[in-house]
């Protein structure tokens, strides 16, 4: 269940990063998966403290968060790119499938703990919905998409603006501030 008002400003880095209770290296906590949507809600030096959709906060190195931007791409205006988004909700329906599959399986005794792991290496989906709006991730582009519903255009891709502007598929990365791209 996400917590009322959750809207990410900043995106776990594709490894993953460890986590703490507090701004203390001495109280770790599970670590946050990989393009893990996350709002920050303080900072302390380079510690930052981050709230998930589902409610769960802990303290992180900020250094290291990919911010987004706090607002999309009008979607009034041109794009970079514009793409039908049903691809893309299709790919992460048909990933959440066969995660959920595997999760049925292990749960019945019919997987054990590392064919668990194998059966879901590889696995990757991030999708948030805010009202009309949703941020998908490409898989196989690397790149974090916005959409309206109708549309969607890249606004940060993982190889930044130099590799994804070499690649005909991907629209260049654009930031966006309350000022303009």
């Amino acid at each position: 269940m996400t917590t009322p008002g959750f809207r990410p400003t900043h995106v776990v880095p594709q490894h993953g990063m460890p986590a703490w209770e507090s701004p203390d290296p001495a109280r770790p906590t599970v670590a946050l998966d990989p393009l893990l949507p996350v709002q920050l809600v303080e900072r302390r030096g380079d510690w930052a403290h981050v709230l998930c959709a589902n409610g769960w906060s802990a303290w992180v190195d900020g250094r290291f968060l990919i911010a987004v931007p706090q607002d999309p791409p009008a979607t009034g205006g041109p794009q970079a790119r514009t793409a039908d988004p049903r691809p893309l909700l299709a790919r992460a329906e048909q990933t959440l499938a066969h995660y959920r599959t595997a999760v049925e399986e292990l749960a019945g005794g019919g997987l054990d703990g590392e064919s668990f792991r194998v059966r879901t290496r590889g696995l990757r989906i991030g999708i948030v919905v805010d009202g009309e709006s949703v941020w998908l991730y490409d898989t196989e582009r690397g790149r974090w998409v916005y959409g309206d519903g109708k549309r969607v255009g890249t606004y940060a891709a993982d190889d930044g603006p130099h590799a994804a502007a070499a690649d005909p598929g991907h629209a260049p990365t654009q930031v966006v501030t309350p000022d303009g791209p």
